[in-house]
């Protein structure tokens, strides 16, 4: 199966459906064979390299009040520790600007999908552990060489414009079929999960999609 899984690094439900799908795909190994590829979206795409108060603009975007953001942060906080993610949201968080992150991911997706996993984790546990301005290239290239992706390499794509109109091309593209929202794990191109799923639905859609695939005619 082909598994475009599109989201941003600033997005904790995107952390938790990330998770829950990797899951997921441990849990039926040997049964369902798949590739994660990941594709951008920005929830922000005209943020400042200063950033913004993530509170603030979060109660402006959905028009609620400070109790009903942290009602909504427990349910995240829930979520993710029952996955084994530590979502640190609370006040003085700041949302950055992600597009160079997706540059990077981009990059590092052409030649090696699993290394671009982890760095996505990465990124994942960056935004939601510290808070890291992820729009800093010297942020970006900490995490790139952790994961031993060569630093000099990843600092040429940063530095220039590099894939940068490949991933505005595919923001367009999955925006343009209907995606509005993150995170969306599009299957084979033809299904749709929408949202932050537990690895249990998952693990049933993909059993079920990976089943019809199979007993499909082949030309």
């Amino acid at each position: 199966l082909r598994i475009d899984f599109v989201s941003d690094v600033a997005c904790p439900w995107c952390a938790i459906g990330l998770t829950s799908l990797q899951q997921a795909l441990r849990e039926l190994d040997g049964t369902v064979r798949a590739e994660i590829h990941l594709q951008p979206f920005e929830l922000a795409p005209d943020m400042a390299f200063e950033g913004e108060d993530t509170g603030t603009r979060l109660m402006h975007k959905y028009g609620i009040d400070a109790t009903q953001l942290e009602a909504n942060r427990g349910t995240i906080r829930a979520r993710g520790q029952a996955l084994g993610l530590d979502l640190k949201l609370g006040d003085g968080n700041r949302s950055w600007n992600t597009f160079d992150a997706h540059r990077l991911l981009h990059w590092v997706g052409l030649s090696n999908l699993n290394l671009a996993l982890q760095l996505k984790r990465s990124l994942f546990d960056t935004y939601f552990g510290s808070n890291d301005n992820l729009a800093d290239h010297a942020v970006l290239l900490r995490l790139a060489s952790s994961l031993g992706i060569d630093r000099e390499a990843a600092r040429a794509v940063l530095e220039s414009d590099d894939h940068a109109d490949q991933v505005r091309a595919q923001e367009r593209h999955f925006q343009q079929a209907g995606i509005h929202s993150v995170p969306a794990t599009i299957i084979n191109g033809t299904w749709l999960l929408r949202g932050g799923q537990p690895p249990e639905a998952f693990v049933q859609a993909l059993r079920e999609i990976a089943e019809t695939v199979a007993t499909q005619p082949t030309h």
